[in-house]
């Protein structure tokens, strides 16, 4: 049986190859959520989930963002830094992605291969 994801905060625990990494998360899973995401943003604090998603596009947003795209279980298969202005194609087994600001996923561990989960 799957979560029942909701609007919210929370902590993103990305289990790396150097160890677990928790960093704050802001959940995305209404329509309404989803549809605003990042846009109209300068900057994100930690990262957003939105939950029930295959893809994103980056159509009016003010910077570029990283995007990771996670399977049911939370396995990332593939992480892609996109700038302002893009449709991000849909990618097969994607149920959730993961965005926040460029540069930073690295730096987190966060590669295809890597499970996270979400606590909170």
């Amino acid at each position: 049986m799957g979560r029942r994801w909701r609007d919210g905060r929370g902590t993103l625990v990305v289990h790396g190859e150097r160890g677990d990494v928790s960093v704050p998360v802001e959940v995305a899973a209404s329509y309404r959520a989803r549809t605003r995401g990042l846009l109209g943003r300068d900057s994100i604090a930690g990262a957003m989930l939105l939950t029930q998603a295959g893809s994103v596009h980056t159509f009016r947003m003010r910077m570029p963002i990283d995007v990771a795209y996670l399977d049911r279980r939370l396995n990332v298969i593939a992480v892609r830094t996109m700038p302002p202005g893009r449709l991000g194609l849909p990618r097969l087994r994607s149920r959730h992605v993961l965005e926040a600001g460029a540069g930073v996923m690295a730096g987190w561990g966060v590669r295809a291969g890597v499970r996270v989960t979400v606590e909170g």
